[in-house]
C-alpha cells in the first residue's frame, strides 16, 4: 500500500503547475514560465497509521528537477533560453482523515499538509549567463516559494478529489441478483490504532421487494486476533442468515421437478409405495409425477470451530398430473435436513458449497479431486429425515423413501441450489485491488477470510478510468497561456 500510494505521489507532484514568476530588477525585466517537473527522487518515504482515524503519509529529504522558460529584456538586448533547476531537502508530511459519509462509504474527510524546500538551484547559459547570475536570488527564492505553495494544493487534490472517486468504487449498497441485494455500508467511523484500520461492515442482504427491511442481529460479534495476513475479513452467522431470509422473503426457495425431470428410480420407488392410493384415486396411474419442494421457514446457519452447517426446514409434495385434469396428491410430508457448508473465496466472491453428503477431511478434497477451495476444515455431518404431516403411521411408512429422497436432493435439487450460489457475493474492496494467499478459518459463531492485497491495477489507471471528461470549453480555459516571445510584453 506504501509503495502504491508512494508511486501514486510521484505521479501528482510530476503534473504540479507552476505559476509563471515575472519581476524588474533596474533595467532588467525577466520572466520564467512553461515550468515542468522533469524528475523526482523521493528517497525516504513511510506510512504509519494515526490513532483514532488518520493515516500519515511521510516523505523526507526528497528532491525535484524542475526545467524553465527564461526570457530577459536589457536595454535593447534580448534572451530567450531554458533553466534547469533542483529543488532539495523537499520535506511533506500529510495526514488523511477517515470517516464515513452520509451513505456509508469510507472517504477522506479532511487532510492536513505541511511543505518545505531546503534548498533550490538554479544553472544559467547563454549570452546573458553573468545577468542571470546576479538575478539567481531573485528567481531562485520566487521559484522556491511558489513551488512549495503548489505542493500541499496538488496533494490535497489528489485525496479529497482523486483518492476519493477511488473509494467511490467500493460496493456499499447493491444488487447480488434479481432477487436480493446486500448492504455493505459502514457503521460508524473507521477506528485506528498503531497497527491496524478497523471497519464494521452493516453486512445483511435484503430481497428487492422489501429492501428497506431489516433482519435484527442476534449472532456473536466477530473478534479478529489473526496478523498473518495483511486484510482479514470476518463474517458472523447474520451475514449468512440474513441471505437465505432474504431469499426465503422474495419467495424462491421452491423447487419443482416433473415428468423427465424426476430421477427414474425415484419414480418408479414412488410409484410402488403410493400404488395402492394411485390405484384408489385415479386409474391413470401412468400420470406424470410432480414433486415440490418448498422451505417452510427461512433456513439457519450455524458456524462452529469444525464446520459450517445450514438447517433447512421444507414441505415435499407428490402428487399426479394426469392431462387435463386436476392434479391428484399423493403424499404432504415435512423434510429437515442438515446441510454442510464450504465457505471459501474465489478472486472477491465469497462462495458457498453446500452439501448433504457425509466427508471426512481429506487431503485431496471432498471429490476425490482437487476441489476448487481450500481444504482447511473437515466437513460437518449432514442430516436427513422426513416424516408425513398426516401421521405417525404413515411416516413409518415414508422410512423407505428416506434414503432415495436424500439421494434425489443431492443429485437434483443440490446441484440447482449451488449453480444459484455460484456466482457468490463480493467482498468490498476498491477497483484495482485483489486478494492473494486467502485462508479461512471458522471460530464460535463467525469465520474469517484472511488475505493479503495485491494491486492489479494503479490508483492512477483506477482514477483516471472513472474520471470525467471534461467539457471543451473547461478544457480551453484550463491550459495555460503560451508565453509571449515578444519583448515589448515584458
Amino acid at each position: 500500500v506504501k509503495q502504491e500510494g508512494l508511486r501514486f505521489v510521484e505521479q501528482e507532484l510530476q503534473n504540479i503547475t507552476v505559476s509563471d514568476l515575472h519581476g524588474s530588477e533596474g533595467q532588467f525585466q525577466y520572466n520564467i514560465s512553461q515550468v515542468k517537473v522533469t524528475d523526482l527522487q523521493l528517497a525516504s518515504s513511510d506510512l504509519n497509521f494515526q490513532p483514532q482515524q488518520h493515516l500519515a503519509f511521510n516523505i523526507n529529504d526528497a528532491s525535484i528537477s524542475l526545467r524553465f522558460r527564461r526570457q530577459l529584456l536589457y536595454w535593447f538586448f534580448y534572451d530567450i533560453g531554458s533553466i534547469n533547476a533542483s529543488a532539495d531537502g523537499v520535506h511533506i508530511y500529510t495526514v488523511l482523515q477517515l470517516a464515513k459519509d452520509a451513505a456509508g462509504r469510507l472517504k477522506i474527510s479532511n487532510m492536513t499538509c505541511d511543505a518545505s524546500i531546503a534548498r533550490m538551484h538554479a544553472g544559467f547559459s547563454g549570452t546573458l549567463r553573468k545577468v542571470y547570475e546576479f538575478l539567481s536570488t531573485f528567481i531562485v527564492t520566487g521559484m522556491r516559494f511558489l513551488l512549495s505553495q503548489q505542493i500541499c494544493p496538488s496533494l490535497e487534490h489528489a485525496s479529497l478529489v482523486l483518492l476519493n472517486s477511488l473509494l467511490d468504487t467500493v460496493p456499499v449498497r447493491n444488487y447480488v441478483d434479481e432477487h436480493i441485494g446486500i448492504d455493505y455500508s459502514l457503521l460508524r467511523d473507521p477506528s485506528v490504532s498503531t497497527d491496524t484500520l478497523d471497519l464494521d461492515f452493516k453486512g445483511m442482504f435484503f430481497p428487492r421487494v422489501r429492501e428497506d427491511q431489516e433482519l435484527e442481529n442476534h449472532a456473536v460479534e466477530p473478534v479478529i486476533k489473526e496478523t498473518e495476513r495483511m486484510v482479514y475479513v470476518a463474517f458472523s452467522e447474520y451475514f449468512f442468515d440474513s441471505a437465505m431470509h432474504s431469499y426465503f422473503q422474495a419467495g424462491v426457495l421452491t423447487i419443482e421437478l416433473q415428468g423427465e425431470k424426476v430421477p427414474k428410480d425415484l419414480e418408479v420407488l414412488l410409484r410402488a409405495t403410493f400404488f395402492g392410493t394411485i390405484f384408489m384415486l385415479s386409474p391413470s396411474v401412468d400420470a406424470p409425477l410432480r414433486l415440490v419442494l418448498q422451505v417452510s421457514a427461512p433456513p439457519r446457519c450455524t458456524i462452529k470451530p469444525s464446520g459450517t452447517s445450514v438447517s433447512v426446514s421444507a414441505f415435499l409434495n407428490i402428487s399426479l398430473v394426469p392431462p387435463d385434469r386436476p392434479p391428484v396428491q399423493l403424499s404432504s410430508m415435512a423434510m429437515e435436513t442438515k446441510l454442510s457448508a464450504k465457505v471459501y473465496l474465489q478472486g472477491k466472491a465469497l462462495r458457498v458449497q453446500l452439501d448433504l453428503r457425509r466427508y471426512d477431511w481429506d487431503p485431496m478434497g471432498a471429490w476425490g479431486e482437487s476441489p476448487p477451495y481450500p481444504t482447511h476444515n473437515c466437513f460437518l455431518l449432514s442430516r436427513f429425515r422426513i416424516y408425513s404431516k398426516q401421521s405417525a403411521l404413515e411416516s413409518l411408512a415414508l422410512f423407505s423413501l428416506q434414503a432415495p429422497l436424500k439421494t434425489l436432493l443431492q443429485l437434483t435439487i443440490m446441484p440447482i441450489i449451488n449453480e444459484r450460489t455460484k456466482k457468490g457475493v463480493q467482498i468490498p474492496l476498491p477497483e484495482g485491488m485483489d486478494f492473494t494467499r486467502e485462508v479461512v478459518t471458522n471460530h464460535a459463531g463467525f469465520l474469517t477470510v484472511g488475505a493479503d492485497l495485491h494491486f492489479s491495477k494503479g490508483l492512477r489507471e483506477v482514477i483516471e478510468k472513472y474520471r470525467p471528461v471534461p467539457t471543451a470549453a473547461a478544457y480551453s480555459t484550463s491550459r495555460p497561456a503560451e508565453p509571449s516571445l515578444d519583448p515589448s510584453s515584458l
